[in-house]
């Protein structure tokens, strides 16, 4: 699956991390990309939307970007984010500095590979299952693996961080 490779892909190869790639045909008029992961993946896969987590960067009120990985249908609570990663306030990230420091694309930037590792929360439901997805770095592309694997590769805190 050379072509399917992504900085995401090979840092799970390098670490053997056991992991599946699923792929779907992005529509480039897509309003959400999140969303176009669970209705062309749920059923697919027998999963819940729930299972699928959307990688949003944030800046947190301290000047540092951080990332906040969290089930799709769910909204972030900024302030539980920068609590977890312990800053007094959060804002969603400028996109082309998201862009820049991640070094994907938005609708493809995943929580693995990124070109400096940024803190990172993930939200505690992702702890509910063995098994979650993520974005592989490329739209259209996600991964599945265990949340402990994801959470020990990027160094991640958990928390509650979806709004209620």
């Amino acid at each position: 699956m050379a072509a399917a490779s992504t900085p995401a892909i090979r840092t799970l190869v390098t670490a053997g991390v056991a992991h599946r790639v699923h792929a779907y045909t992005h529509d480039s008029r897509a309003d959400s990309y999140g969303a176009e992961a669970v209705d062309a993946l749920a059923t697919q896969l027998d999963v819940t939307a729930a299972r699928i987590f959307k990688t949003l960067v944030i800046e947190l009120s301290t000047g540092t970007l951080a990332v906040a990985v969290l089930p799709v249908p769910n909204t972030l609570s900024l302030k539980a984010a920068a609590a977890a990663l312990g800053a007094p306030k959060a804002a969603m990230a400028d996109k082309t500095k998201a862009e820049r420091v991640t070094g994907y694309v938005l609708g493809g930037i995943s929580p693995l590979g990124q070109r400096k590792l940024l803190p990172t929360v993930v939200d505690a439901s992702a702890l509910e299952s063995d098994r979650m997805l993520c974005s592989a770095g490329r739209r259209g592309l996600e991964i599945e693996l265990a949340p402990a694997d994801l959470i020990r590769l990027t160094g991640a805190v958990t928390a509650r961080v979806i709004s209620v």
